[in-house]
């Protein structure tokens, strides 16, 4: 369907959004540690983005946006709280401008599914998460560009990511997978 418009930011952060996942535990199923390097792609006006630089304070957190408006408003809410270790970044998630295992972790949430070169964003995913690293995509409704977690696996497994575990329910879901090390290859 494309991406979610901008101008209606303001119920992504709408708090009954928490009943599906809240910033917390979303941040919980991502692993962090305090010197994490984390890459946020689609983080809208930054509603996991605040928790999770929270939890990353000597790492570095990237948010990566189609957007420029969204990454405006994520900024202005981190910067608010304090938060100076973050980047932005505008562009296109099929073709990730960072190098090669630059992040131990990839988040995704409602995001996916609204990327129209799927399989070349898996690719691009796989390769900057390090060996040993993780994307977590989480999805659910009522976003109308929900994947299956079947859909997901295909797509993802496909890029060479290794499926590690999920938690929920078909309509409310976070999955988590492992690029392997390179010794886990041979």
């Amino acid at each position: 369907m494309g991406c979610y418009p901008h101008q209606l930011s303001f119920l992504i952060d709408n708090p009954i959004r928490r009943l599906l996942i809240s910033p917390r535990q979303f941040a919980d199923r991502l692993s962090l540690t305090d010197s994490s390097r984390v890459l946020e792609i689609g983080p809208g006006s930054g509603y996991f983005s605040l928790e999770i630089a929270r939890r990353t304070s000597r790492g570095h957190l990237e948010l990566f946006d189609l957007q420029v408006e969204m990454l405006a408003k994520a900024r202005r809410k981190l910067e608010a709280a304090g938060l100076r270790h973050i980047g932005y970044t505008k562009g296109d998630a099929a073709d990730l401008p960072f190098p090669a295992a630059s992040f131990d972790v990839v988040a995704l949430a409602a995001v996916f599914g609204e990327i129209p070169e799927k399989r070349r964003c898996a690719e691009s995913l796989f390769r900057v998460i390090r060996p040993g690293g993780v994307a977590v995509f989480h999805e659910h409704l009522p976003d109308p560009d929900i994947l299956r977690l079947s859909t997901l696996r295909t797509l993802v497994e496909g890029a060479g990511f290794r499926f590690s575990r999920t938690w929920g329910h078909w309509y409310n879901y976070t999955a988590v997978f492992e690029r392997p090390a390179a010794l886990d290859l041979v």
